[in-house]
């Protein structure tokens, strides 16, 4: 899968980068054919602590996923956006395996 990477108002390191792409890579375990996902990393200007967002656009045959989260910290919120694309990927094959 090739994932992008788009880090807004900071400098992503590289382990954080690796840690989402392993978490990404699990999604492969429900649906293999996604194509590519884009992955954008923000870090809001504020005194919440609640101010890392992440956002995941995963592209799969025919239909675009998104999820979006914001947590105190960039690793809870890329655990809660890979939640919610799972989901999302297990409805869409749901809806397919009926058809």
């Amino acid at each position: 899968m090739d994932v992008q990477f788009q880090a807004i108002h900071f400098d992503a390191d590289q382990k954080l980068i690796d840690f989402i792409n392993e978490r990404l890579s699990k999604l492969n375990l429900f649906y293999d054919q996604i194509i590519g996902s884009e992955v954008f990393l923000r870090l809001d200007k504020s005194d919440r602590n609640l101010n890392k967002t992440v956002e995941i656009k995963l592209n799969i045959p025919g239909k675009e996923l998104f999820a979006k989260k914001q947590c105190r910290t960039f690793e809870e919120a890329t655990d809660e956006v890979v939640d919610a694309l799972r989901r999302q990927i297990k409805k869409h094959k749901g809806k397919h395996l009926v058809k």
